[in-house]
């Protein structure tokens, strides 16, 4: 069965299927801080559909990472390990886009996770 959250005006926020939850794109909502800043935004709303959905940051299958400037990865892994356990790592790449809709989006956020 395939269930439907959240939705919005051009996706769903999350669609489950088969015990697997699939996250739409999400960026930080105040987009006027830094990288290190937007990842942890990015986080905090990561385990609110997660949480949506059924399920924790500790089942997460795959991630990818959309940035915008390459040269801000370090910073931007500190703030991705600072809210993960170590032992819990997803699957993750990270790709280096042109922009992501306004010059202020550093980066947008895709993951898959088990229910």
């Amino acid at each position: 069965m395939i269930k439907r959250i959240e939705k919005t005006k051009i996706m769903h926020r999350v669609v489950t299927h088969n015990g697997i939850a699939f996250l739409g794109g999400i960026i930080a909502d105040d987009v006027t801080v830094g990288m290190g800043g937007q990842v942890t935004q990015i986080c905090a709303k990561l385990d609110q559909v997660l949480a949506l959905a059924g399920t924790d940051k500790t089942k997460l299958l795959s991630a990818q990472l959309f940035i915008t400037d390459m040269s801000l990865k370090n910073e931007m892994n500190e703030s991705w390990l600072a809210w993960l356990n170590g032992d819990d790592l997803p699957a993750r790449a990270t790709i280096g886009v042109a922009d992501l809709g306004a010059p202020e989006i550093k980066i947008e956020v895709v993951v898959t996770a088990a229910v």
